[in-house]
């Protein structure tokens, strides 16, 4: 069953946040990771949910969802966006 990574990326530092994007496609390659939505705009259509730079990323399956974010290859962006950007992010199963 397919799984996505939500993930609403308020960017603080645009210059070491272009480091992380640079880095990424690469660690999602071997856990099968693509990405649906990186960015762009939104429009929102109800609520009052302000998202600033969504992201939506599908992998085949929670665990390797999980693989992924826990991985050597993924965890020295990881670190990197954390110093780039706030965040929040969620992970849920697709039907």
């Amino acid at each position: 069953m397919s799984a996505y990574l939500i993930s609403n990326i308020e960017v603080t530092d645009p210059a070491l946040y272009e480091e992380y994007r640079k880095l990424v496609p690469a660690t999602l390659e071997k856990y099968g990771g693509k990405f649906l939505v990186r960015g762009g705009p939104l429009e929102v259509l109800e609520g009052d949910w302000r998202p600033t730079r969504l992201v939506v990323l599908q992998f085949e399956s929670i665990e390797q969802l999980k693989k992924w974010y826990s991985s050597d290859e993924y965890t020295p962006a990881k670190e990197i966006r954390w110093k780039a950007s706030l965040g929040q992010i969620v992970i849920v199963e697709g039907v």
